[in-house]
């Protein structure tokens, strides 16, 4: 008979947003006149920038006309949209990306997710924590051994290199997921190095690059010398451009990466890609390429400039109460740390239910988020203010739980 894969009972029966979106569904079931504001999830609020909904509906058009209509599409993605990633996100810093290793896909998670089919589960995987829950879920289901690297207050929630035996995978994420942490070149720099001098692949999630705000905080690994030989780098338009609902995204596979036999991870994904995957939908890659015209450009950079905005808002407001702040300034992400002793889970109940404002709790990323939280920038500027407003109305120097 059968066997079901019992890597997957080793993970947490819930994924961490479904859980806390239960818990805000019940209280809002008891509560219905609660008027609740959510700085928890990390899902955008303004809507599509007007350059991508006249992308979308040209290409919808297109599709209804029997000479433009396209059918199945390249499942690398097509050239107009890899075109202009090319030259709008590397060749306009000075880096040089062939047509071959940009993927095209339904969205960075996915490929998150997936891209140990192609990697070894023999493989030891070093992930930071906190971290985003999908790095290392999707290692335990797979069976793979994962090493933590401890991100604490001490050191600025910044991993340092690992100790030991080295790792043969690094997920690295900067501007950072849940922290709003980010690093600097010569940071980044020095992780590229271990990995050259140890045989390490790094796997580097840039879903937030576009919120960087510091000259200093390279916006890919690839303005790092040599990180073509070691890294796989993850883009999304999610959070840069509203695309949560319309999913689309992309990974950079270099072909200079080889495994340990020599064996190019670049076919690999590619075959993979071809057998899984059918490509993502022609109409959200028109609304892609958008983004980097002229005045998708300009839309795409007001968004970014409210929600970093809000970030501010987050940062100044917490940090008048007291708490620890981090992130916010090349992150729409603010990690937070209450000035009393609060578990992340207690904080998340008390800010819900006298408050009415959702967070995520920071243990949900690992041990090492205990007693933190995470807030997004991703609402209204008026929303965000009444929440700050909401938060600064509690005495946290007489709060029982």
């Amino acid at each position: 008979m059968y066997k079901a894969n019992r890597n997957f009972s080793l993970v947490s029966e819930s994924y961490l947003f479904s859980t806390i979106a239960r818990r805000v569904d019940a209280y809002k079931a008891a509560h219905p006149e609660a008027d609740i504001i959510r700085l928890g999830i990390g899902d955008v609020t303004r809507p599509l920038c007007q350059a991508a909904v006249e992308a979308l509906k040209a290409a919808a058009d297109a599709q209804a006309d029997a000479n433009t209509f396209t059918g199945y599409g390249p499942e690398q993605g097509h050239r107009f949209l890899i075109d202009a990633i090319i030259e709008g996100d590397y060749r306009s810093r000075g880096i040089e990306i062939d047509l071959s290793e940009v993927f095209v896909s339904d969205g960075a998670k996915s490929d998150i997710g997936n891209i140990g089919d192609i990697l070894s589960v023999d493989n030891v995987v070093a992930i930071t924590d906190p971290v985003y829950p999908v790095y290392l879920d999707t290692n335990i289901m797979a069976g793979r051994r994962v090493m933590l690297l401890d991100c604490l207050e001490a050191n600025g929630f910044r991993p340092s290199l690992p100790s030991g035996q080295a790792p043969d995978i690094i997920y690295l994420c900067y501007p950072n997921n849940p922290t709003g942490t980010s690093l600097t070149r010569a940071e980044l720099k020095m992780w590229v190095d271990y990995a050259l001098a140890n045989g390490c692949l790094i796997l580097f999630d840039s879903a937030y690059e576009a919120y960087i705000t510091r000259d200093d905080v390279p916006h890919s690994i690839y303005e790092i010398e040599g990180a073509r030989r070691c890294a796989i780098e993850f883009r999304s338009f999610s959070k840069t451009a509203g695309f949560t609902g319309l999913r689309c995204g992309y990974t950079v596979v270099p072909r200079e990466l080889t495994d340990a036999d020599g064996t190019r991870l670049n076919d690999l994904w590619r075959r993979r890609q071809c057998t899984k995957f059918n490509g993502a939908s022609v109409v959200v890659q028109h609304a892609a390429a958008a983004l980097y015209t002229a005045e998708g450009r300009r839309q795409v950079r007001a968004d970014i400039g409210y929600y970093m905005a809000n970030a501010g808002v987050i940062r100044q407001g917490l940090s008048e109460l007291g708490f620890n702040v981090y992130g916010g300034v090349d992150s729409p992400y603010v990690w937070a740390k209450a000035p009393v002793a609060i578990d992340s889970w207690q904080l998340f109940d008390l800010l819900l239910e006298r408050c009415n404002v959702v967070v995520t709790p920071g243990v949900g990323f690992g041990k090492c988020g205990e007693g933190y939280i995470r807030l997004t920038s991703f609402n209204s500027h008026q929303k965000t203010r009444e929440a700050i407003n909401r938060i600064k109305s509690l005495n946290f120097n007489n709060i029982t739980i």
